[in-house]
């Protein structure tokens, strides 16, 4: 019953954030799913792995609610989604096969740093160009890729990556959440594949579990999200850029330094 409260909790604030800022919300399911994880059943050394595939798996209806909320206002350039996508698919199977040989340790502290990673470039953000051209086809197929890996590899929907990469290369912030919200479902489907296929036969995972994916957290965070990321969708229409930036800044940086030291 605690632990079902954890997620409910967890998932309406992965809600909210996803739909505010354009991620997925893993930031928050990671560390939640790590110290949950163990009273479920689940051993050690499984427990990273079962995190960041469980974190993917939810992320799927994360992503639907709020790619919604953000198409309703028309801030969602499917063109440029698509032309990544293919890339994002690749890069995130990838990520679940090499996540799978590395250690929990290992995993956890590259989870941490890239939290701080993100926090210190949302706060010093690069410079926007004006007029300046968004890359070709070819090149956001190769972000997406690399977004892929990188998503997968921490248990995010990898808006932390595709908003200011897109941002950065000349989109309109709003339109850039929007398209990372959107990338969001493909890293997010893609990932649970992964983590399920390679997580078939590995020992000591939690009951009620398929691969590296844990059916009661997904059902209870899962059902949060749906409920809560229209919310985070329409502050992010609301609050000034410099509000969203900060707010996403304090979030990583304490949930990272958990992680990294908890």
């Amino acid at each position: 019953m605690e632990s079902l409260l954890f997620y409910l909790i967890a998932g309406a604030l992965a809600g909210i954030l996803g739909g505010l800022l354009g991620i997925g919300g893993g930031m928050i399911l990671v560390p939640v799913l790590v110290y949950t994880l163990p009273a479920q059943g689940a051993a050690p050394e499984v427990v990273m792995q079962t995190a960041l595939g469980t974190s993917l798996a939810t992320i799927t209806l994360t992503a639907v609610s709020s790619i919604r909320a953000h198409h309703q206002r028309g801030s969602v350039p499917w063109t440029l989604v698509r032309q990544m996508t293919p890339g994002i698919l690749i890069g995130t199977l990838l990520s679940a096969s090499l996540a799978a040989q590395l250690p929990g340790p290992i995993l956890r502290r590259g989870f941490g740093l890239f939290l701080l990673f993100i926090a210190v470039r949302s706060l010093c953000p690069p410079r926007q160009i004006a007029g300046r051209p968004l890359p070709g086809a070819l090149a956001l197929m190769g972000a997406g890729g690399i977004i892929g890996l990188l998503s997968g590899l921490v248990g995010i929907g990898g808006g932390s990556l595709t908003m200011p990469y897109l941002y950065h290369r000349g989109l309109e912030l709003r339109s850039a959440i929007g398209a990372a919200a959107a990338c969001g479902l493909p890293i997010a489907l893609a990932g649970s594949l992964g983590y399920l296929l390679v997580g078939r036969h590995v020992a000591g995972l939690a009951p009620n579990s398929s691969g590296f994916l844990h059916w009661p957290a997904i059902a209870g965070m899962g059902a949060a999200t749906l409920l809560c990321a229209p919310y985070g969708a329409r502050l992010a229409h609301r609050l000034p850029e410099r509000w969203v930036r900060a707010i996403f800044a304090v979030f990583a940086t304490l949930i990272g330094l958990r992680m990294l030291w908890g």
